[in-house]
């Protein structure tokens, strides 16, 4: 599960296992942990953040998002 950015105290990943879904990243803070929708951004799943917490995770992802995709194409290109 592949590391691909991280800001503060968020990893943001995706896993090998991914590949067959439509684009999305994984998101981590100590036990939590969030899913979200690249294109568009919006979140999928989520436990353990409150919903601030989300919110911000969820500006993240729309401010890296271009870079999130170009991680995902790279590493799940066939």
């Amino acid at each position: 599960m592949p590391t691909v950015l991280r800001v503060g105290a968020y990893r943001f990943f995706f896993y090998a296992s991914d590949r067959d879904e439509p684009e999305h990243i994984h998101v981590e803070r100590e036990d939590s942990i969030a899913r979200f929708w690249l294109d568009p951004v919006r979140l999928q799943s989520s436990g353990g953040f409150s919903r601030v917490e989300i919110s911000q995770i969820e500006k993240l992802v729309e401010k890296h998002q271009s870079e999130l995709m170009e991680a995902w194409n790279e590493y799940f290109r066939d």
